[in-house]
């Protein structure tokens, strides 16, 4: 009885795993206690009833136009590389949730890394506690994903392109931060306001782009978002705002700003010496909407979104800073969208997509404006624009394989080169396992 006590854990704890419900947002089915077995083993039943694991790789190949292009499609090719496989992903996400005597959720836990053959790091580390006296709020902190936009927080096994846009990579990268956030979301379904969700968080910055919090200064970060909503018969609609008012704080006295000397725009400099200990300013203002159509074969999605503000960064990237710099800083006004057309053929398993964004890191200059002598404005100040289109073939639950080929076009300006479309379009081939 000594040896076969663990093993019976051991199978209902495997036996629970593989019974997870894949249709709720963390819920997990309850273990059937009813059969006569030893109190200790009613025990670990009681404390596993509501854990969850589960996870996905993403093995691909790609294929660069040129040797070397620098690319937000998995990372920047080698200096002899046009072509690579890579684990582009491989994630394991363990959840747990409580619940009340009444079944209503309690608390939340739930922790998730991220293994590549470039190492292994954290993803999401965070908790979360429910109010439900009014069944209207709840309150996470640790690290998890900013509340800003949609594609931001479209999860990558449920991304239908490879890869996020290049504006949400530069200017939201990896995604996440930490801070404390509060969320507005009715749980009863017969509430007025059941289709809105508004989450408002308080957070560090800089995210995962840096080894720690730099400064004092913190982000303020919300989206109100409209659930989806059945405006006709088979049509939903679903819509967010969203902002982000932060910034860091400045360790010197020099900061560029667009102006325009003799009908050309140039980054003039402020050397006030106020400057230092002030606040540089990250200032994201974001429109998102979805619609969505469902046939007897499949689906038809549209998706917009839209981003516009002021971003802080340096002479070389708009890509907020990962430490405060001893080098001048530059303010930039900047503008970027992305849209999604995806269209089921045949039926659910068989979709294909259509993807364009743009990202435009400084809407102050255009075209032959970016590199002319003495202008100061050069390579960070280029526009993207990326055209992608691809097949996705859900095969089964867990597996699926994606095919997509990006036209990636770069404006033309005077800086050398870059005068002309650089060769960088990316064809990738991806397969994802996901249990």
């Amino acid at each position: 009885m000594k040896i076969l006590l663990p093993f019976r854990c051991q199978l209902a704890v495997i036996l629970l795993v593989l019974t997870q419900s894949t249709e709720a947002q963390f819920l997990m089915d309850m273990t059937d206690t009813t059969m006569q077995v030893p109190e200790g083993q009613i025990a670990i039943y009681k404390r596993f009833d509501h854990a969850r694991i589960s996870g996905y790789i993403q093995p691909q190949f790609q294929l660069a136009e040129n040797k070397g292009v620098e690319s937000f499609n998995g990372g920047d090719f080698g200096e002899r590389q046009s072509n690579r496989f890579m684990l582009r992903r491989g994630r394991l996400r363990f959840d747990y949730a409580r619940f009340t005597k009444n079944n209503k959720p309690s608390l939340q836990f739930v922790f998730q890394f991220d293994g590549t053959e470039k190492g292994v790091f954290i993803r999401d580390f965070w908790g979360r506690i429910y109010e439900n006296k009014w069944e209207l709020f709840s309150f996470s902190t640790g690290m998890f994903a900013r509340p800003f936009g949609y594609e931001v927080n479209l999860g990558s096994p449920d991304r239908e392109s490879p890869e996020r846009g290049r504006m949400s990579q530069l200017l939201m990268r990896v995604e996440r931060d930490l801070g404390v956030m509060a969320s507005f979301e009715p749980r009863k379904k017969d509430h007025p306001l059941r289709l809105l969700k508004f989450d408002i968080g308080i957070f560090n910055g800089q995210g995962l782009t840096a080894p720690g919090e730099y400064d004092d200064h913190k982000d303020i970060i919300g989206r109100l978002g409209l659930k989806p909503w059945t405006i006709a018969k088979n049509v939903d609609l679903s819509a967010g705002l969203s902002f982000l008012q932060g910034g860091f704080e400045q360790n010197n006295k020099y900061v560029y700003r667009m102006n325009s000397i003799g009908g050309k725009p140039i980054f003039e400099v402020d050397s006030t010496v106020s400057n230092i200990g002030s606040i540089a300013a990250r200032q994201y203002r974001g429109a998102d909407v979805q619609l969505k159509i469902k046939h007897g074969w499949g689906n038809t999605e549209l998706r917009g979104e839209y981003w516009w503000g002021t971003q802080t960064a340096t002479a070389g990237s708009s890509e907020t800073p990962d430490q405060l710099l001893d080098e001048p800083y530059y303010e930039r006004k900047f503008n970027g969208a992305f849209f999604y057309f995806l269209q089921n053929i045949f039926n659910k398993q068989h979709q294909l997509g259509i993807k364009y964004d743009w990202y435009d890191p400084n809407t102050n200059v255009e075209g032959d404006e970016i590199g002319m002598p003495g202008s100061m404005v050069g390579k960070a100040d280029i526009k993207y624009n990326t055209l992608g289109v691809g097949y996705n073939y859900y095969i089964n639950d867990n597996l699926r394989l994606l095919l997509w080929y990006e036209w990636i076009t770069n404006e033309n300006t005077s800086l050398d080169g870059y005068t002309d479309d650089v060769k960088d379009n990316i064809f990738t081939c991806r397969l994802q396992f996901r249990f």
